[in-house]
């Protein structure tokens, strides 16, 4: 079975806002889909067909600019692969 990953680059991303546009547009969330990390975390466990592997690179300048933020998607990441260990959303380096 073929793996399949998809990279996001969220360089320049720096709001919620851009961020939750750059998931809707690379992950193929529906048109509803709203700016909430609650609506994410449903997009990602029931609505989608996630990839295999998520990477997400060029994150520090959104981390920096929405520290909050950053803290509840890292806590996304990790309840995400303790759900669905086969699958996993990656902060690269």
């Amino acid at each position: 079975m073929l793996k399949r990953s998809v990279l996001i680059d969220l360089a320049g991303v720096e709001s919620k806002v851009a961020i939750h546009e750059a998931f809707k547009q690379h992950l193929g969330f529906p048109t509803w889909y709203g700016v909430s990390w609650d609506a994410f975390w449903d997009a990602i466990i029931a609505v989608v067909e996630m990839p295999d592997e998520v990477i997400l690179v060029h994150w520090q300048g959104f981390a920096r600019a929405c520290p909050k933020d950053m803290q509840i998607l890292q806590q996304i990441i990790q309840d995400y692969h303790e759900q669905i260990p086969t699958k996993q959303i990656h902060l690269a380096a």
